[in-house]
Parts: structure tokens; sequence; C-alpha cells
């Protein structure tokens, strides 16, 4: 219960860090900026793997507030992109990477650490974008042909009236194993984005927070939106496009307190360090 409630006073000082008024939504305002060419790029790479893209967007509409997937999923489909054209691609990526660059500014920012030079974090930015389309795409098709892929292995093992137990086990872990995977991308997420070392370890509470926090978040905002909201008797043909907006920035505001979380853990792991070194070093001096 200590614990808990030690928490909640970390979590409440973060909100309360000035950074909070303004990061979250710069944040936000490239990740909008960059979530249609990222999911152009997602139909792209889904068709060179021979991905269905209707797999694809019934599992991406599930996840989805209501009335959002309606605004994003037409950009996944592989038509509504020049694919064959190199430069499209490269401005798309390009594109896309706003987000993953502000999210390294965001970091640098939190950590107090010096930003590297422009085409540096540019060239992070890309890569963090590929990884994070690349994920994307295993954990689609995890969840779409998961059930198909198992079948067929139970199959050319058979075992018998075990397949069937086995088969519905394997459905049930599937979402576990894929917030598992989440969890993991967050971790990496964390620990390469800002410009200097960041210990994997001291990224583990904002990762696992930042984790259920997308998923508690956009589940309570679809049950609002699908039950009390009102955005359409005030933004009439806009409404969809301010849900959007809605939903992403929740979700910068939760990572960015994962964040804010990770450098809490990461000031308070070099002060343990530190206190060990001057330990030690009394300890020889005496001895």
């Amino acid at each position: 219960m200590k614990k808990i409630k030690e928490f909640i006073k970390t979590l409440v000082d973060i909100i309360m860090l000035p950074q909070m008024m303004h990061l979250p939504g710069s944040l936000a305002f490239f990740i909008i900026l960059s979530i249609f060419p990222i999911l152009m790029l997602i139909g792209i790479v889904a068709s060179y793997f021979s991905v269905s893209i209707e797999g694809i967007t019934s599992t991406i509409s599930a996840a989805l507030p209501s009335g959002v997937e309606k605004l994003l999923l037409p950009y996944i489909q592989a038509g509504a992109f020049p694919r064959n054209i190199l430069i499209s691609t490269i401005f798309a990526f390009i594109l896309a990477s706003n987000g993953t660059h502000a999210l390294i500014l965001a970091s640098n920012s939190l950590y107090d650490i010096k930003n590297s030079s422009y085409l540096r974090r540019r060239i992070k930015a890309l890569f963090l974008i590929l990884l994070l389309i690349v994920l994307f795409i295993f954990m689609i098709s995890f969840l779409t042909y998961g059930n198909q892929l198992f079948t067929y292995i139970l199959k050319s093992v058979s075992y018998g009236p075990v397949n069937e137990v086995l088969y519905y086990f394997f459905a049930f872990i599937k979402w576990p194993i894929a917030m598992f995977i989440i969890y993991l991308a967050m971790k990496l997420i964390y620990v390469l984005s800002p410009d200097g070392k960041i210990y994997s370890s001291t990224t583990s509470i904002g990762a696992l927070f930042s984790t259920i926090g997308f998923t508690v978040a956009t589940a309570i905002f679809s049950f609002y939106i699908n039950n009390f909201s009102t955005y359409d008797i005030y933004y009439g043909s806009i409404a969809t496009i301010v849900t959007l907006m809605i939903w992403i920035y929740i979700l910068s505001f939760i990572l960015v307190i994962g964040i804010a979380i990770n450098v809490r853990n990461y000031n308070n792991y070099k002060i343990k360090n530190m206190n060990n070194i001057l330990k030690k070093n009394n300890n020889i001096s005496v001895l």
C-alpha cells in the first residue's frame, strides 16, 4: 500500500512538472502529422510481405476509438499510395519520422541531455520509425494469423484430442503475449530515444505504465465516444478529426509521463551508484 501511495505521489509530481504543459502537445502535433504517412508505409510493407490488408484493418479497427478507424484505415490500403515511386516512399519516411524526432527531443528535455546534431537525430528518428513499422506488422500478423499458423503446426504434429485444448489455450494467451511484445517495444523506444546512454533497467516501470496506460486509456476513451460523446454536435463533419486529435494527445501525455518516470528512476539509479562508490572509497581509506 505504501508503494502505491508513493507511486501516485510520483505521478502527481510528474504531471505538475512545467514540461508537461507543452511536451505532450508538441509530441501529439508531430504524431498527428506523421500518422498518415506511417499508415501508408504500413500498407506498403504489408504488401511487400504479402500480409493481407483486410486482416490488418480488421485488427486495427478493433483497437481504435469509434469513428477514428473510418478516418485512418483507408490510408493503409496500398492503392492509396504510389508505392512504385521511390522518391514518394522516401518522402513518406521523412514525414513519418517527425513523430519519433519529436519523441527524441521530448526525451532529451526531460533527461536534461544536450541535443545531438540535427542529422544524427534525423537518422535515429528514421531508424525508430522503421523499427515501429516492422514491430507493428509483426504484431498485426501475430494477432491476425497466429491462430491459423498454430492450427497448421498442430495438424502437422497431430496430438489428436489435445489439439483443441492447445488451440484455445493459444487463442487465450496470444493477447498477453502481444502486450508483452508491446512492453518490450516501449522499453526499446525509451532506451534509444534520448541522445545519451540510458540503462534499460531504469525504463521498466515507465514502459509498463505506458503499455497499460495506452490500453486502458483507449478502452475508456472508446467507451466515452460510443456512449457519451457530443463532438458531432459542436464540430459537425470534422468531429472525427477532433476525436483523433484528443486520442493522440491522451496517448502522448501517457508517453511523456512514462519518460518522466524513467528519468526519476535513472536519477535514483545514478545516486545509488554514487553512494556505493563513496562507501567503497571510504572502506578502502579506512583499511
